[in-house]
């Protein structure tokens, strides 16, 4: 297994900053990541800092609270296809999810992996906000949605990934879908765990520490 090929290397920060992009790229670069995570804003000097190598661009969508209309979604995605992205790291209405509202929930995930063809749509559903029934719940949506992946956190709530939050999904979707663990992931033992729990890809800002770290 190449720890490399799991990490989103990330920077989602409300300060960062061109130049930390730009770094955050060559990072990428040097350790050959499986993807950028970048908000929308920076989509297009990711794609130009990345141009002619094999490092994805992840970008965010409705981020970080996912409680923006899903009209600004779709045009938020729209406009990341346009200027280069690869995938989406798209964050559910929570608070719809909340209302048992699960009709919306689908129909805006189905609505914005519809939109472009092949491209990889990971679904952010924030479990620090869900009871382990709304876990599974919001997992079988984003199933049965159609999105690719469904990912545990921003990085922004009350915490991030846990064990339990990845056993949940893992049960749920199976090898319908894969999984992303993101939040708090800042060592290359804790990435290991998630990853032999049946986490697919590792969101992280400490990617050089956990490639960097003895083994």
């Amino acid at each position: 297994m190449k720890l490399n090929e799991y990490i989103d290397h990330t920077l989602l920060s409300a300060q960062a900053t061109k130049l930390e992009v730009i770094q955050l790229c060559k990072e990428a670069l040097t350790h050959n990541f499986y993807a950028v995570c970048v908000n929308s804003s920076y989509t297009k000097l990711a794609k130009e800092v990345l141009a002619g190598s094999n490092v994805k661009i992840a970008v965010t969508i409705g981020f970080p609270l996912g409680a923006v209309s899903s009209t600004t979604k779709e045009i938020e995605a729209v406009q990341a296809f346009k200027d280069g992205a690869d995938e989406l790291d798209m964050v559910i209405n929570i608070g719809a999810l909340k209302n048992k509202d699960y009709e919306k929930v689908k129909n805006e995930i189905s609505d914005i992996k519809n939109l472009k063809s092949g491209k990889i749509l990971k679904v952010i559903i924030e479990t620090c906000y869900l009871n382990p029934e709304e876990i599974v719940k919001a997992s079988e949506l984003a199933m049965q949605a159609g999105a690719d992946f469904v990912k545990t956190s921003t990085g922004f709530g009350t915490r991030g990934a846990s064990k339990e939050d990845i056993l949940i999904m893992k049960e749920t979707v199976g090898e319908n879908m894969r999984i992303k663990a993101s939040g708090g992931i800042r060592d290359r033992e804790t990435a290991l765990d998630y990853i032999h729990l049946g986490a697919d890809r590792i969101g992280t800002s400490s990617g050089i520490k956990i490639m960097t770290e003895t083994p």
